[in-house]
């Protein structure tokens, strides 16, 4: 594998591990010490910059929901880009929102993020699956 290669499967375990930790076992605080760099910045427009703001506002977020889970689609990577295809639900019984997260990653750390999320519909106009 090259360098380059080596280095996007690095990328892809950090941002897994960073999104299992931080949602699924309900660590966020854990997953921005962990894989987040101090000079973070955050470009989901509810959320706050910053690596301690965000870190804040996911710990109370996750705290909202005790029964949330995140299921991890697909994980793209190309260098410092890892883009991630996700199912997020609130609560067991929901149908949950469609998540891609793009996030940037710099000396290994998380340094920057952009998401675009879109919820499930009860009702599609096509038989195709979101995931």
């Amino acid at each position: 594998m090259t360098e380059a290669g080596e280095m996007s499967e690095q990328h892809k375990r950090t941002v897994q591990d960073f999104l299992n930790l931080a949602f699924n076992y309900k660590r966020p605080a854990e997953a921005f010490a962990r894989h987040v760099h101090p000079d973070y910045v955050q470009h989901n427009p509810h959320a706050p910059d910053g690596a301690a703001a965000s870190a804040a506002h996911l710990t109370d977020f996750v705290a909202r929901f005790p029964a949330l889970s995140l299921e991890i689609k697909r994980v793209f990577a190309d260098r410092d880009h890892v883009i991630t295809h996700c199912h997020l639900k609130l609560t067991p019984e929901s149908r949950g929102t469609a998540i891609m997260d793009i996030m940037r990653l710099w000396e290994g750390r998380i340094v920057e993020h952009w998401d675009v999320a879109q919820e499930v519909p009860e009702q599609a106009a096509n038989s195709n699956t979101m995931f």
